[in-house]
């Protein structure tokens, strides 16, 4: 194909797909099963034609698409959202991971005869959930749940990838090598999730420090810097031994809630990304299904999927989370959650590449495992959470991630003064530490007036025009020392 019927391919099928999102926001129905849908269309099997076969391309467009994902996740993660629920998620994503994949291998050991590291295979590829499709059928329907339940399910959907990912890898390999021990894998996971966490963290502080002091002159260029410095953590880290999907979460949440300049843009670009990357993946994954091969694993992948979704799913999360005493409604809210989606596909073509004898089948089994599971649990979710008793009309949390001042018939408009001496002279807006529902709106200065942004740097006798949230006079109030904010006028010390 040459380039210029590629090229009109491509943003034939990216209009659609997101013309498609429409369908999905009025019915219901996730938008990740009509990209899917799109590629099948457009693929051999179907009035397109296209012929795509290479899973080493779909495996690569797949891990590029999730690195960017599991950012943007992290950067949308409200720490002071998840931090009540930290261990909850951390448990249910990791021991939640290990319990499904066990209980899945039992199913297709027993029901499809398929010996125990094929079984285990199989249970490692399907056991990561993607809340993704959750929370765009919530959103676009209004649903809320109590009980930080969502909080939660988001946490435990950013945080299993990276063993999925671990364990399909490792149960690849075993496949491949039957002398091997299960038990190899034990350390190497633990020095991959040790290793991940440190360069999370250490790439999160090192994006927080380059973004607020490179001064870069154009705003645009700062999300090409966010972009570079995601796929430098995530090389980093796994070429040092570490999970880089765990990286590249971890450093979005802690640059997510850091005060970094030109926030806001890159909040919204990344979330641009990040649809961009779903879409194209799920093209691709889409293309490379052959829709006739389906029907032939339709009964097998019919029995794994029930098993997966009101056997497997339940009972790991019952497991992991039981010692937290809450309600069976509210377990059983978070199993119904727990949706199968882009990950478990992209898993499913490791053993396609490795030479897996029956990959091929795995690989038909997990996409019919997929969409059974987000056809029948994405539609149903707001029906299930009523019917529990865990839905509420309005969000427990308001995103916080602007640290922009809710307006309100409360707020003030003040106006204050900065002099020579205060501490906030030479330092930029966004090292100056100021209070959460304080923002400058204006600057005003003996040559003009400036609309400010976080590497504005304070000079002084700067007159400051500030929106304060009824939530934050008091500690706008402490900055002004011994005088009082009012409406007329105040001194900043």
């Amino acid at each position: 194909m040459t380039t210029e019927p590629l090229l009109l391919i491509t943003g034939l099928l990216l209009a659609i797909s997101v013309a498609a999102t429409r369908a999905s926001n009025r019915f219901g129905v996730p938008a990740l099963i009509l990209f899917m849908a799109v590629g099948m269309l457009a693929g051999s099997d179907g009035p397109g034609g296209i012929a795509f076969t290479d899973a080493g391309v779909a495996q690569l467009i797949g891990v590029i698409a999730l690195i960017y994902i599991l950012f943007s996740g992290g950067l949308d993660t409200d720490w002071q959202i998840i931090k009540p629920v930290l261990t909850e998620g951390l448990i249910l994503a990791n021991v939640g991971v290990l319990v499904s994949t066990v209980i899945v291998a039992v199913g297709a050991h027993f029901m499809l005869g398929f010996d125990w590291p094929l079984a285990l295979l199989l249970g490692a590829i399907v056991s990561s959930t993607d809340a993704a499709a959750v929370f765009s059928v919530m959103r676009t329907r209004g649903i809320h749940l109590k009980h930080r339940l969502e909080p939660l399910i988001e946490l435990e959907s950013g945080s299993n990838d990276p063993i999925a990912v671990f364990l399909t890898i490792g149960l690849t390999n075993l496949v491949i090598n039957p002398q091997a021990s299960l038990l190899t894998l034990i350390p190497s996971f633990i020095i991959q999730m040790i290793l991940g966490a440190a360069g999370g963290y250490a790439f999160g502080r090192l994006m927080i420090w380059v973004v607020n002091r490179i001064r870069l002159q154009q705003e645009g260029l700062y999300v090409v810097l966010t972009m570079a410095l995601t796929l430098l953590t995530y090389g980093f880290t796994a070429i040092i031994g570490g999970n880089g999907f765990l990286a590249v979460y971890l450093a979005g949440i802690i640059l997510g809630n850091a005060n970094i300049v030109h926030k806001r843009s890159i909040l919204r670009f990344h979330d641009g990304v990040a649809w961009l990357s779903q879409i194209a993946m799920f093209l691709i994954l889409g293309l490379l299904v052959f829709p006739s091969q389906l029907p032939a694993v339709a009964g097998q992948g019919l029995a794994m999927a029930l098993w997966l979704v009101f056997v497997a799913r339940p009972v790991s999360v019952i497991i992991a989370l039981g010692w937290k005493r809450r309600s069976l409604p509210q377990l059983l809210m978070i199993a119904w959650a727990g949706l199968r989606g882009a990950v478990p596909i992209v898993l499913a073509t490791f053993p396609l590449l490795a030479g897996v004898p029956d990959a091929p089948l795995l690989f038909n089994l997990v996409f019919f495992i997929v969409l059974i599971s987000v056809l029948l649990q994405g539609i149903s979710i707001g029906w299930v959470a009523r019917r529990l008793g865990v839905m509420t009309d309005q969000a427990e949390v308001i995103d916080s991630h602007l640290f922009v001042p809710e307006v309100s018939g409360a707020s003030q408009i003040l106006e204050a003064q900065i002099p020579p001496d205060s501490a906030l002279v030479g330092k930029s807006l966004i090292d100056a530490d100021l209070p959460r529902g304080l923002l400058i709106v204006q600057i005003q200065r003996a040559d003009g007036y400036i609309i400010p942004n976080g590497s504005t740097v304070f000079a002084p006798n700067d007159r400051l025009v500030l929106l304060v949230a009824p939530t934050a006079m008091p500690a706008v109030t402490e900055l002004c020392a011994s005088c009082s904010l009012n409406p007329i006028g105040s001194l900043l010390k």
